[in-house]
């Protein structure tokens, strides 16, 4: 009776433990996805591009190998207003997707 109590709680806790996951982690798909619908217009967005549409807009990939380039750097740099830039509002998934996709495009020495 008292193993199956604890079998019964380690189950209950394995449970809540992965309710307790947000169901909502961010996505380098679908960061691909929304980039290539909303930002290829101005940006090369995909692996590997080094040059984009805009003259003035970066390449993902070069945006991703700048030296010091990390999530809170990518959080900065999509909240802060670009002269170039048309006034986007992007949901915070949405940016949550794109930042995982640009740091998925960095290159490994």
């Amino acid at each position: 009776m008292k193993s199956a109590l604890v079998y019964w709680l380690i189950g209950a806790l394995v449970t809540a433990s992965q309710a307790a996951v947000p169901q909502s982690a961010s996505d380098a798909r679908a960061g691909f996805a929304y980039a290539d619908q909303v930002c290829s217009e101005c940006h090369a967005v995909r692996r590997g591009e080094r040059v984009s549409p805009h003259e003035r807009a970066p390449a993902f990939q070069v945006v991703a190998d700048a030296q010091g380039m990390s999530e809170m750097a990518l959080r900065v740099w999509l909240q802060s207003p670009h002269p170039s830039m048309p006034n986007l509002v992007i949901r915070e998934k949405q940016s949550e997707d794109v930042i995982v996709y640009i740091l998925s495009l960095k290159q490994r020495p």
